[in-house]
């Protein structure tokens, strides 16, 4: 199939810079390597915990993940690794090793068992969006889908204005004052 010269020149400036540039992701890592980059580049990490069969986990990555400004926030400020709740990886942290002894290849598209690593961050509900701080401890677990404004407020706030509010009064005076940046 030959392509005509108008036709290669629409491909070539058009469609291809389209595609190339409008489909920016997360940058989803394991959490080992989460773990060993904070050594040599402190961050903190979200790990998204989800399940193969969650609708609202599907919408959490498309609509919210999927906003370019909260994309650029999370490459730019945080390790972000994606761990599903019922898969069976190994999962090494902490100096522990976690499987899924019950997982069944034959359910991968609907309930499975649960994954030890699942039970340990204590998560029970899908999706999940673990906050690890800088030293991989357990910051905060925001259960369910969450839009994009509300996602934006709690990657800026859990990636260090936290240690700053020690009042009740200081914590509505953020939020009340707090200033959405984020395209919706």
């Amino acid at each position: 199939m030959e392509l005509s010269n108008n036709k290669l020149l629409v491909y070539l400036f058009v469609l291809l810079p389209f595609g190339l540039f409008s489909q920016e992701k997360i940058k989803w890592i394991s959490l080992e390597d989460a773990v060993y980059l904070q050594q040599t580049e402190p961050r903190n990490i979200i790990i998204d915990v989800y399940t193969n069969w969650c609708g609202p986990c599907k919408k959490l990555d498309r609509e919210t993940f999927g906003n370019k400004d909260l994309i650029k926030y999370v490459n730019d400020n945080y390790y972000a690794v994606k761990f599903n709740a019922e898969g069976n990886d190994i999962i090494e942290f902490q100096g522990y090793e976690f499987t899924n002894p019950n997982f069944d290849p034959t359910k991968t598209r609907r309930r499975n068992s649960s994954h030890e690593f699942t039970r340990a961050l204590q998560v029970s509900a899908y999706p999940t969006v673990v906050f690890l701080d800088k030293s991989s401890n357990v910051l905060y677990k925001l259960r369910g889908f969450q839009p994009v404004p509300q996602m934006e407020f709690f990657l800026k706030y859990l990636n260090g204005k936290y240690k700053e509010i020690k009042t009740q009064e200081e914590m509505n005076t953020y939020q009340n004052s707090f200033v959405y940046e984020f395209s919706k």
